[in-house]
C-alpha cells in the first residue's frame, strides 16, 4: 500500500543484514529452524548454483529462492510466523549498536522510517517491530491457498534495483521528501544512489 508523505518530510531507509545487524539474518534463521547439518547439506548440494550467483551468471534471488525451498516448502505460514517472532528476539543480540542510534534519531525526530532487505518478510517484520518500526519492505514468500508455502517467492528478491523499485511503489512522489539510506553492500548501492544523504556501514 502506498503511503504519502509530507512536503519536506523525511524518510530514512535501512537495511537490515549487515547494517542493523552484524550478522546476516538468512542464515542464522535457516541455523535456528533447521540443523547444522541439514543446513550443511543443502549449502552443498547447491554450490554450484550459488557460485554461478557470486560470479554474477545466474541471479542471486534464484540461488536464495532454491535454498528456501529446500528447507521451508509445504510449512504453514503459522509455523513461519511462529518461528520470525522466536527467532526476533534472538536477532536482538545481533544490533550494530552505532547504526540503531541513527535509527533512534531519526525516530527521536519524527521521521518516517523503514527497512528495505532482501530477507524474508515472515522474519525481518518481526525484527523491526522490536526496534519499533512499521515500514517493512521485503522479499516476500508465496503461499498457497492452504496457507502452505509453495516454495516460491510472491515478489522478486529485493535487491539491487528492487530496492529502489519497491521504497518507490511504497513511498511515490519522490520529490515530497528527502532520503536517507543506511546500507552495507552491493545489494544496497542502488538505494544508496538514490538517496539524497546517504551512508555505507
Amino acid at each position: 500500500m502506498a503511503h504519502q508523505l509530507r512536503p519536506d518530510s523525511v524518510l530514512a531507509a535501512f537495511d537490515l543484514d549487515g547494517t542493523l545487524t552484524r550478522r546476516d539474518t538468512l542464515l542464522h534463521f535457516l541455523l535456528f529452524t533447521r540443523s547444522w547439518w541439514r543446513v550443511g547439506v543443502s549449502l552443498l548440494m547447491l554450490s554450484p548454483l550459488m557460485a554461478l550467483a557470486l560470479l554474477g551468471v545466474c541471479n542471486g534471488g534464484r540461488a536464495k529462492e532454491r535454498l528456501l525451498r529446500w528447507h521451508f516448502r509445504g510449512t504453514t505460514r503459522v509455523q513461519m510466523q511462529a518461528w520470525g517472532e522466536a527467532f526476533a528476539a534472538v536477532a536482538m543480540r545481533w544490533l550494530n549498536e552505532p547504526v540503531v542510534e541513527l535509527l533512534r534519531r531519526h525516530q527521536r525526530e519524527g521521521h518516517t522510517v523503514c527497512v528495505v532487505s532482501a530477507s524474508i518478510d515472515d522474519w525481518v517484520r518481526p525484527i523491526c517491530a522490536q526496534l519499533g518500526i512499521v515500514h517493512v519492505i521485503a522479499t516476500q514468500f508465496d503461499y498457497d491457498a492452504n496457507s502452505r508455502l509453495t516454495g516460491c517467492f510472491a515478489t522478486p528478491n529485493c535487491s539491487g534495483k528492487e530496492k529502489v523499485r519497491r521504497l518507490l511503489d511504497e513511498f511515490p512522489n519522490r520529490s515530497d521528501y528527502k532520503l536517507y539510506a543506511y546500507g552495507n553492500s552491493h545489494g544496497d548501492d542502488a538505494l544508496l544512489e538514490e538517496a539524497d544523504e546517504k551512508l555505507k556501514v
